[in-house]
């Protein structure tokens, strides 16, 4: 995927930790907690996400950011099963 490591709260990735840095996903709950918040790309071509340098070791500030984010996340898609491939076309296949 991206090589680094994601934050999961209730089935949501809510936050990544690439470089040693850790970034949330923006939400408007998320910006009211923060107050002053910095954003960045947490890779190249991602979109911008809460930087989060100095609360790092604080972890129920930190607790409570990713609660409130993950209140304000829509739910994860459901994963679509592949096909199964019908007799027919198994059949043809072989050939």
């Amino acid at each position: 995927m991206f090589g680094e490591y994601a934050i999961y709260c209730g089935g949501k990735i809510v936050a990544l930790i690439c470089d040693n840095r850790l970034f949330v996903k923006p939400t408007e709950g998320g910006r009211k907690w923060i107050g002053n918040v910095q954003e960045a790309p947490a890779y190249p071509g991602a979109k911008p996400s809460f930087l989060i340098p100095d609360q790092f070791e604080n972890k129920e500030w930190i607790s409570a950011l990713i609660k409130i984010t993950a209140e304000e996340l829509p739910e994860p898609k459901p994963k679509s099963k592949p096909k199964k491939k019908s007799v027919s076309s198994r059949k043809k296949n072989k050939n």
